[in-house]
């Protein structure tokens, strides 16, 4: 298994490099985060000694769960730890499980939300990077602020003094074709093209943007985070 998502995963790498050259860019300017929820642990610690150096989890208790037991397999195996992300939508009373454990939450779209993390984050003694998510499909069952709110919660999130928004994140409608998620992603480069224009926007630079099945036209438009499971793990345990 562990040959497996090697090779999955160095094929990966080499798709992201193949699309950045496509557009112009370096391969080392995006980050490869491993959706990890829902995997088994034995695939995760293949893939984090292979190399990948993100993982990002849905879900905050089965991340608190696992945590201790993953790490624990990565330092017999002499393996790094990983920088966490937080890509799931977050109930903001699981602000305390999230912010003195992960590094990055893709997923702020509400200023409760981001107060819970900031205060949190406070007593944990540590900044938290944060992306602010946007629903760029306007589908009630996703995540994320409507684009015409985010300048609001931008301005309410930006002073929060344990937080740092380093960015944006979002998930377009889902299709068969990975090109009919190309506007939504270049909508999103144009709204963090903009606030970061701004008094308040100095500090966005990271777009996440794109999944295992639209990475690669994720990164033409602009992607800095790719958020990839299947494509590195295999279908995920039920």
């Amino acid at each position: 298994m562990s040959h497996d998502v090697s090779e999955q995963l160095a094929a990966v790498h080499e798709r992201i490099a193949v699309a950045a050259r496509r557009a112009a860019r370096e391969p080392s300017a995006i980050t490869l985060v491993g959706v990890s929820k829902r995997q088994p642990q034995e695939r995760v610690v293949a893939a984090v000694a292979a190399g990948l150096r993100h993982l990002g989890e849905n879900f905050a208790q089965e991340a608190r769960d696992k945590r201790p037991a993953l790490l624990a397999a990565l330092a017999e195996r002499g393996a790094p730890a990983p920088r966490w992300h937080f890509i799931g939508q977050l109930q903001r009373n699981k602000a305390r499980l999230v912010a003195p454990h992960f590094d990055l939450v893709e997923s702020v779209d509400r200023e409760s939300l981001a107060v819970a993390l900031d205060r949190r984050a406070g007593e944990a003694g540590r900044t938290l990077d944060v992306l602010l998510q946007v629903n760029l499909s306007g589908e009630a069952q996703k995540g994320g602020v409507r684009e015409e709110e985010l300048p609001r919660l931008l301005a309410a999130t930006a002073p929060l003094p344990h937080l740092r928004v380093t960015g944006l994140m979002g998930v377009p409608a889902a299709g068969t074709d990975p090109e009919q998620a190309r506007p939504a992603f270049a909508r999103l480069r144009a709204l963090r093209d903009t606030l970061s224009s701004g008094t308040e926007g100095g500090t966005l630079q990271e777009l996440s943007m794109g999944m295992s099945g639209d990475f690669e036209v994720a990164i033409e438009e602009g992607a800095t985070i790719v958020r990839v499971g299947t494509a590195i793990f295999g279908p995920r345990e039920n």
